[in-house]
């Protein structure tokens, strides 16, 4: 055993005394140095997904795809790539139980040979608002309140009643899918549309599908209580266990895919995060599977520490206008420079293995001084990396003045129509149990006009929706 020099240590049972019984002393450089790194052997959690869990697998390709992207770990049937998926919970903290209603958060990295790829997705194919400038205020209205400390119903059907546009998420979180069973027994999204560019130029809109190959194993409200009571870690344990039973989940991947040109005048904004694309309109593709087959050894170091950034592209796949995604560009990895620090990227289960990172960015914390004594500026003339000189996905054309604009509105946009259109693709217990979850969850908030205004959105997606939570909610309220 050494001190964290390679000192060897003498004693990790006494601290050096002054005397037999005698104060501490400052000297003793192995007691200081033990305390001072467990003080620091937390980062700050996540803001949000701070309760989540990992393993490593590897992605294959099952059907070709070139027609659409360039990107290399695409490029041919029975490729194989290594990657690392994180899957949380968005509200609780760091140690909240698994079992809880709330999205789940579905992260993939690619290791590929032209860099990492990071998916940054959900179980879920929408979200709760379409602009990142939102983002915080949402998150704020499901976390703990300034003055209570609690989570309030108060905030939560505050923001939605007065944000339309997260009827139809809302609808999906209160559902049968509102609380997988297990990691394993869910599906994931981009959620996002992504931009796919073939060799010639040629460029697609696609949404990403994970479908789970153990099939959708949801809880009841009742169970998911029940559970989070008795084994808070229950997701957790669950993929960890099957994966050391040798039980390896599965995903079959594909994409809807959008010629480009049909997106300005396709029927519904197609970069809108509130709205799916129907399956009648551009059927899912499948092209791959995915494997989790190997568990992290250190949580701390490969699943709290790992960073997941939307900007992570390779060649071949790119963003699109949508004003989340556009957000998360940003915010992802400045919450990881805050968090973990300037060089995450340098960390194992962060850097680049089929590849190698060959940047310019030097020193700061954490700094392992891999680039010696090399340069550190381009343009140079020591036989340096420099700039391919070819973008990883293709330009889009823009137009109009620079301003707050609203998103752009299509023939049938509506805040309103696909939440309701799920709601009639529910059979009568899934509806019932819907209205349950709903009421149980609105019955706690203090103002009625909080409550009259959220559950008028449900009635403005279908009348049926609406008249039966109201009823519920009353019913409930006394």
């Amino acid at each position: 055993m050494t001190t964290e020099a390679g000192a060897p240590v003498a004693d990790n049972q006494n601290s050096q005394t002054a005397g037999v019984g005698g104060p501490v002393l400052v000297q003793d450089q192995h007691l200081l140095e033990k305390l001072a790194h467990f003080n620091r052997e937390r980062i700050p959690e996540r803001i949000v997904h701070a309760r989540g869990a990992g393993a490593y697998g590897k992605f294959t390709v099952t059907a070709d795809v070139t027609g659409y992207t360039r990107a290399k770990f695409l490029s041919e049937v029975g490729k194989e790539t290594e990657v690392f998926l994180r899957f949380s919970t968005v509200a609780g903290n760091l140690g909240a139980a698994d079992a809880v209603r709330d999205p789940r958060g579905f992260a993939l990295k690619f290791y590929t040979e032209e860099g990492n790829y990071d998916l940054v997705g959900n179980n879920t194919p929408v979200f709760f608002i379409k602009d990142a400038i939102k983002f915080p205020d949402f998150i704020h209205t499901q976390k703990r309140d300034p003055y209570t400390g609690s989570q309030e119903p108060d905030n939560v059907w505050d923001f939605w009643g007065l944000s339309p546009e997260s009827t139809h998420q809302v609808t999906w979180l209160f559902g049968d899918r509102g609380i997988p069973a297990s990691y394993r027994h869910m599906d994931g999204f981009g959620s996002h549309t992504f931009q796919w560019t073939n060799e010639a130029g040629e460029v697609f809109w696609v949404k990403y599908h994970f479908k789970t190959d153990q099939g959708i194993k949801n809880l009841t409200a009742a169970e998911a209580e029940e559970l989070a009571g008795k084994d808070p870690d229950s997701h957790q344990r669950d993929l960890r266990e099957a994966i050391e039973r040798g039980e390896y989940p599965t995903w079959t991947v594909g994409v809807q895919i959008m010629p480009a040109a049909e997106a300005a005048n396709y029927r519904f904004n197609p970069f809108d995060l509130t709205k799916v694309w129907p399956h009648a309109d551009y059927p899912v593709q499948w092209f791959g599977k995915l494997e989790l087959n190997r568990n992290p050894r250190n949580i701390f170091a490969e699943v709290e520490q790992s960073i997941f950034s939307p900007h992570h592209f390779v060649p071949g796949i790119g963003p699109s206008p949508d004003k989340m995604l556009q957000g998360r560009l940003f915010a992802y990895g400045d919450a990881h420079r805050y968090r973990v620090g300037i060089n995450a990227d340098l960390l194992p289960v962060n850097e680049p293995k089929a590849t190698q990172a060959r940047s310019y960015g030097r020193d700061g914390v954490m700094y392992d001084g891999r680039h010696g004594g090399a340069k550190n500026y381009e343009p140079n003339s020591f036989g340096a990396p420099a700039q391919t000189g070819r973008a990883l996905w293709e330009p889009l054309p823009v137009s109009g003045t620079t301003e707050d604009h609203p998103a752009p509105s299509h023939a049938e946009d509506d805040d309103f129509v696909q939440a309701g259109n799920l709601y009639r693709l529910m059979s009568e217990d899934e509806k019932a149990r819907l209205i349950d979850n709903l009421a149980n969850a609105m019955a706690g908030v203090s103002r009625d006009d909080i409550v009259q205004r959220a559950i008028e959105n449900f009635r403005t997606a279908d009348p049926d929706y609406g008249k039966r939570l109201e009823a519920a909610v009353q019913a409930l309220r006394g």
